[in-house]
Order: structure tokens, then sequence, then C-alpha cells
């Protein structure tokens, strides 16, 4: 019986967001895996959201819960409160997506921060916390008496999903999970996320398991922590900040992929959707210098969870993207930022030759 096509959902969006989807995709053509890829593709530009107001948000939602996987673009979130706000936060929502996964690894040729050698994963979460909270000020403007207040919430169940996946994600990397929230300060808040990470390391007795506060996770990060895979479970707000920070310590933001998860109610991956890491880069729009790396890298995440889904041959063509990608970057087929002079078409051209060659 012939497999049935892979589903890839794919957002497009915005400016050089755009441009990097496009590029890395040619890496994925069906010519150069040898898979039957099915892309069904909605346009998440700023322009046909305000056009269909947020319509296709909820369009793209769907689809991707039924398909299970999807390849986002970088796309614009307006300033102004009143226009359509983001598009992000509209697909995190309609898929259910409670965790996101970023991985910081080696970029051969691209010197690390001191220290750094093996790869650094942070799950966060993907909702609650500080994003969406009520807001308000009371007390009289401008004066010394003037309060903000605001109500944060997390929920039992994403901190157990944030807590489960670090400890899965652990075991793939063969490493430990580190870090925590700051819960001596906050045993009732931040306190349910470390309850739920202790509960995973029962259920994980032969995960290695370092729970240390926020403040010292960063330090640790710094000064010797990671002498094996790391992987962080946080808050989402934490885990915001400490993904730009364990992102550039391993040469550019631009080298890791960004995963949200919608987990079922085993916590394994229902919807499994990538994207850059990164904006949309509207100073580099139209002249194809922009690093591909994290899109071409997004685009082997969304292969391994076709793999993971039981599409057969995805998770060697998803090694193969991963392993093509960082061994140009390793003969110096780098952009600019990255040390090296190859455009973005250049790069994608090259990796997908060597993705190619390798699944010959």
């Amino acid at each position: 019986m012939a497999q049935e096509p892979i589903r890839i959902v794919v957002l497009d969006g915005d400016q050089t967001g755009q441009e990097l989807l496009d590029a890395a995709l040619t890496v994925i053509d069906p010519a150069v895996v040898g898979l039957d890829i099915e892309l069904e593709r909605f346009d998440l530009s700023l322009e046909n959201r305000r056009a269909t107001n947020n319509d296709v948000c909820a369009q793209a939602a769907a689809a991707m819960k039924d398909a299970g996987l999807g390849l986002k673009a970088a796309t614009i979130t307006p300033e102004d409160k009143d226009d359509v706000g983001s598009p992000n936060r509209l697909i995190r929502e309609g898929i259910d997506g409670t965790v996101i996964v970023r991985t910081g690894r080696r970029i051969p040729g691209v010197s690390p921060f001191p220290g750094i050698y093996h790869p650094i994963s942070v799950c966060r979460m993907a909702v609650g916390d500080a994003y969406g909270a009520e807001q308000w000020r009371e007390g009289p403007e401008g004066s010394d008496e003037e309060i903000a207040l605001r109500t944060e919430r997390i929920s039992r169940g994403v901190c157990r999903a944030v807590s489960e996946h670090s400890f899965r994600t652990a075991e793939q990397l063969r490493g430990k999970v580190y870090g925590g929230p700051k819960w001596t300060v906050s045993p009732v808040y931040e306190g349910m996320l470390k309850e739920e990470m202790d509960a995973a390391a029962e259920r994980h007795p032969d995960v290695r398991y370092e729970p240390v506060l926020i403040d010292a996770t960063y330090a640790g990060l710094i000064s010797g922590a990671a002498d094996r895979p790391l992987v962080i479970p946080t808050l989402n707000r934490d885990g915001d900040l400490l993904s730009d920070l364990v992102m550039p310590m391993f040469g550019s933001i631009a080298g890791a992929e960004s995963v949200l998860l919608s987990l079922d109610a085993d916590l394994r991956p229902a919807v499994a959707m990538a994207e850059a890491p990164h904006g949309t880069a509207p100073a580099l729009e139209g002249k194809d210098v922009a690093n591909p790396m994290a899109m071409v890298l997004a685009c082997a995440a969304v292969l391994h969870y076709a793999g993971e889904r039981g599409s057969e041959g995805a998770h060697r063509v998803s090694r193969a993207v991963y392993g093509a990608t960082l061994s140009a970057a390793g003969d110096g087929i780098r952009t600019s930022d990255l040390g090296g002079s190859s455009g973005t078409t250049r790069v994608c051209e090259e990796i997908a030759s060597r993705v190619s060659a390798e699944l010959a």
C-alpha cells in the first residue's frame, strides 16, 4: 500500500522572512529528498491578515491541527493595539500549543562562547505567565503613589507538559535537565513548575536532573554547567529571555530553529510547527544576504516530527538536512553574519546538493 504524502501546512509571512522560507523549501523539494511532500499554503502576510481580519490565521491553525505539521515564516506584528495583533499568539491558541523548544548547537567553523560545546535546549511554556496578563494602574497618574499591577497565570497542565517534554528531550540528547524557576521566592506560582519538574524526574530516573534557580541558571551557562547537553525547562517569559542568550552563545540567533508543540493526552507531540526564531529583517529584504540556516533547520525539524508520526524515510531525510546544513557551514559556505561570503541562495543550493548526495 502506498504511503500517504507528508502533508505540511506552510504559513507564508513578510519581508525577508518569506524570502528565507522560499529558499529553505528548495532544500526539501521532493526532487531533492525523494519524499512525497505535499505543501498546503496560507498567506499570513500582514496585508492578508488585515484583508481577512485574521480569519486566515484561524484557517491555518485548523489545517495544522489536522495535518499535525507546520512551517512558518517570520511575520510582522503591528504596534497599533487596534490592528490585527500577533499571528503567533493566534496560531498558538488555534493549535493548543503549550511548549516551545529552541535548541542551540555548535556551528562548525564558528567560534561559540568559551566552554560551550554541547547542545542547549530551552523548553519553555508557550502560553500564560507574563504574556496576556491583565495590566492596570492605580493612584494619581504621575505621582509617587501611582502603582502598576498585572495578573499572571500558569496552569499545572502546561507545567506538566513543559517538564515531561524536557525530560524526554534530555533522554534523546543523552543530557541533563538543568535549571528551573525562582521557586524559593515564588513557591506558590513558580513553585508549580518546580513541582512538575520533580514529578517528571521521578518518572525518568535515568535522566540526570540538576534543578537550580533561574538566576543561577544564567550564571551556570557561563561558568561550566554545560558539561553535557542541557535541557532547561522554563516559564514563558524566562524562556523568552533565556533563548535570546543561549542562541548567540553558539554564534548567531539565525543558527537554530524554534518548534511550537501541541501535546496529546500522553504528552506526546500532536502538532509540531517549526520556524526561525528571528524576525522579518526588513533591512535585508531583496538582497540575498540573510542567513537561511534557522529556516532550513526548521524544515529538518518538521521532517523529524513527520518521522515520529510514522512517515517512512522522514527521519533519514531530517538527519541528512541537519548534517548538510552544518557541514556546509563548516566548509565555509556561510553568510556574512557567520564570517562567510555566500548569499542566501548559494547556501541553500549547497545544502540541497549535499542532501541529495547523502540520500543517493
